[in-house]
């Protein structure tokens, strides 16, 4: 079962959404929400697998939402606004719909949430039982600007510290996300994201060289070419870590 929630400020369109997904009896609308304060609050509280998500809201638009979130569920866009249609595939969410949505266009969205499902398929026993932790399979949204993308936690090579925020490295992007590294530390899992310094949290997975550094320290240059320089004191605990 598909848990899902609809965000959107129209209630009618909730209504009409919440109709043609009757004939999807995988999916089940858990709760609905009309604007983003609410939506938010919702996802916090009922981790839906699944949101539509309109983009046009009072307030707070539908990307200003996703940046907000910790983790980001499967994200269907729905919207009135074919200009959106762009910027919505290059945050590469699952689909777009544009309102009044055609039954047609919802099945082929659906199907491609099951080819998604099917690629993804971990065993429950993988994902962390702390919900409160992010797991390298969860995606997470990045808003810069007028740029947004969904990014898997497993792509991330590299956090770096730049005073309240972070810079976010994954394939030739970095932007910046308002967290600052002690709070992101506190949300990663230590087995594959590690404190290497004061500024740097990398992923362990995406070490390509490993060398020894002046001072009993370490320096790890990762798959996008940056080379970090693992704290004295870290380089402990990396040795025991790695059994180096």
């Amino acid at each position: 079962m598909i848990r899902a929630v609809i965000i959107d400020d129209e209630r009618l369109a909730r209504n009409e959404l919440k109709k043609l997904l009757l004939e999807f009896p995988e999916i089940e609308v858990i709760a609905e929400a009309a604007n983003a304060n609410e939506g938010i609050e919702k996802i916090d509280s009922l981790n839906p697998d699944l949101i539509f998500l309109d983009i046009q809201m009072p307030g707070k638009t539908g990307f200003d939402m996703l940046a907000e979130l910790d983790k980001a569920p499967d994200v269907i866009f729905t919207t009135a606004y074919d200009d959106h249609a762009l910027k919505a595939f290059e945050v590469n969410a699952l689909d777009y719909l544009l309102k009044p949505v055609e039954p047609k266009r919802l099945a082929d969205a659906i199907q491609k949430l099951h080819l998604e499902e099917d690629k993804e398929q971990i065993g429950d026993d993988e994902i962390a039982v702390n919900r409160s932790l992010l797991h390298e399979h969860d995606q997470v949204f990045v808003k810069d600007g007028e740029r947004c993308w969904f990014v898997k936690l497993s792509d991330i090579r590299l956090f770096e510290s730049v005073g309240n925020y972070a810079k976010v490295y994954f394939g030739p992007n970095k932007p910046l996300i308002l967290k600052s590294l002690n709070a992101l530390e506190e949300r990663l899992d230590e087995k594959v994201f590690f404190r290497a310094n004061r500024k740097h949290i990398v992923n362990l997975r995406l070490i390509e060289k490993i060398e020894p550094y002046f001072n009993g320290g370490l320096l790890l240059e990762l798959k996008g070419g940056e080379k970090i320089e693992v704290s004295r004191r870290q380089t402990v605990k990396f040795k025991e870590m790695m059994s180096l």
